[in-house]
């Protein structure tokens, strides 16, 4: 068990990529084994500050931080040629391997399967995904996205609904893809983490109209959805309602309870992301907490402490974790590879 890490109050934005992706991949060994379980029975295992400390040689992660990895490297091979055209290739080959790897062992979710079901088979992507589905697998993944240096705002945004798009086809879903990545890019560049509710709060309300069409094509044409604006306005909307309820969760004092209770189980993309957010700002001053914070959930637990470790790594780089960790993580080569190529 770790004592609180001193966390700087300016992290070297040097490491910052790294100490996100590492961070997101320590929140989801730590979540891995409390999903499924209710509050008290974590309680009992691991006593009420929750897991603190990676277990294992390697300590394993899940289907958030291999499918984290795929989109990395589909952004890594691409380059500076951030474009539907040359990325749409490249996800879809990581997450067809992903699907298809023997390491995809890892309870992953029906809705990521059948879409790279479709994937594989060769079929558009606006016809292999999910059209109906908003699950947190479009948003567990994308960090990444928020952390390759060249993107400007409007590339990231496009860059985040389009991965989510390939499996998750609901616009709450496209919605909290872009937002997790905009927390991840204003805290590496230097937004603190109390800061977020409100920069949230204004890009999704400056992007409430926006539909991406050089991205998205015709994602939009459902029955009883009469154009592309209220189609993607229904996202924007409902990842709103999620911030109103995490603004009234920060605004109350903090019993130490289910984070669940205030903002959602996590299981779908907004809740997710505002759940992993209360647990990465109550517990801002100690990065380990809000991992654990995270994993004592009676929801998505490895989704929602993988999110927070994305973002308390992206607002202090690797001096939030614990040094030892390091090793002690599956994954840790590609962690370490993709890291370097951003920092």
């Amino acid at each position: 068990m770790h004592d609180p890490v001193a966390v700087p109050s300016a992290s070297p934005t040097v490491t910052r990529a790294s100490g996100s992706l590492f961070g997101l991949a320590y929140g989801d060994a730590l979540g891995a084994p409390t999903e499924f379980l209710p509050v008290a029975e974590i309680h009992r295992r691991y006593g009420p500050a929750g897991p603190r400390d990676l277990v294992g040689e390697p300590a394993r992660v899940t289907d958030d931080t291999q499918m984290g990895l795929a989109v990395g490297w589909a952004l890594h091979d691409a380059g500076a040629s951030a474009t539907p055209e040359v990325l749409e290739p490249l996800l879809r080959q990581r997450f067809v391997a992903w699907a298809h790897s023997p390491e995809n062992n890892r309870a992953p979710g029906m809705t990521c399967l059948r879409a790279c079901g479709g994937l594989a088979e060769g079929l558009p992507w606006r016809a292999a995904t999910i059209a109906d589905s908003k699950g947190c697998g479009a948003n567990m993944r994308v960090t990444p996205v928020g952390l390759v240096p060249g993107y400007d705002l409007e590339t990231l945004a496009g860059v985040a609904q389009l991965q989510a798009a390939l499996t998750h086809g609901h616009p709450t879903g496209l919605a909290a893809s872009e937002l997790t990545a905009y927390a991840v890019r204003v805290l590496r560049d230097g937004a603190a983490l109390t800061e977020l509710p409100g920069l949230l709060r204004d890009r999704a309300m400056r992007q409430r109209t926006v539909y991406r069409a050089d991205w998205l094509g015709d994602l939009w044409q459902r029955p009883a959805v009469d154009d592309p604006v209220t189609f993607i306005a229904r996202g924007w909307d409902e990842c709103l309602g999620v911030l109103d309820a995490l603004d009234a969760a920060l605004a109350m004092p903090d019993y130490g309870g289910d984070p669940c209770a205030a903002t959602g189980a996590g299981w779908i993309a907004e809740e997710a992301l505002a759940t992993a957010l209360y647990c990465a700002i109550r517990h801002h001053d100690d990065p380990v907490s809000a991992l654990a914070r995270g994993a004592t959930t009676s929801g998505d637990s490895d989704s929602i402490a993988c999110l927070a470790g994305a973002f308390v790594g992206a607002a202090y780089g690797m001096p939030a974790w614990p040094a030892d960790w390091r090793d002690r993580i599956e994954y840790a080569d590609q962690l370490t590879t993709l890291g370097a190529a951003w920092d």
